[in-house]
């Protein structure tokens, strides 16, 4: 999914000026990355604010103008929230290209925890370890989420490792590369 953002150029940066930013309704925010300078850019705070509600965001490619030139694709990098208030501080983007290979977080999302054997006739509870991993890929082919399928799970076998999952193809999961096969979910207390 592409999510399309406009954005307006900002000359003053610093604390002041992104206070007076915030209290107008703007989200300061910056665009690095590629072979041209960083540009800091202003954006509609309750549409961003809204836009970052949506998992989806996170992982995909943007296309962001700015000053309504021709639009560029970026990544989400980092996000900086208020503390107390729903109000959203900061947006920082870097520029990519389709054939960029990018290192990023993506979510997990799990499947069949609740029918699974250990779970249905065992009495065992599954405990989630882990909720994102960090792929590496080519910009182009970056997933919205990963899929744990926890039907498996069972006495004899209690746990679901990195090495199990099924990776689109172009992805690599970065802490395997490093040659840690970390448990993503564990099945507890189950009677066999």
């Amino acid at each position: 999914m592409t999510f399309e953002l406009n954005a307006t150029s900002r000359a003053k940066q610093g604390t002041g000026a992104s206070r007076r930013l915030r209290k107008a309704g703007q989200l300061p925010g910056i665009v690095y990355g590629g072979s041209v300078e960083p540009t800091a850019i202003s954006l509609d705070h309750n549409s961003m604010y809204y836009t970052l509600q949506n998992e989806k965001f996170h992982t995909a490619l943007i296309n962001l103008s700015i000053d309504g030139a021709a639009a560029e694709q970026v990544l989400l990098r980092a996000v900086q929230y208020h503390p107390f208030k729903q109000q959203v501080q900061h947006v920082d983007f870097q520029r990519v290209t389709a054939d960029s290979v990018i290192e990023l977080k993506v979510p997990l999302h799990f499947v069949n925890g609740d029918t699974c054997l250990g779970v249905k006739l065992q009495g065992g509870a599954i405990s989630n370890i882990l909720n994102e991993v960090m792929v590496r890929c080519v910009a182009s082919k970056l997933p919205e989420f990963i899929t744990v399928d926890q039907a498996n799970l069972a006495v004899g076998n209690l746990s679901v490792h990195l090495s199990d999952l099924v990776l689109p193809e172009g992805v690599q999961l970065v802490s395997l590369l490093r040659g840690a096969d970390l448990a993503v979910s564990m099945l507890n207390g189950a009677k066999g």
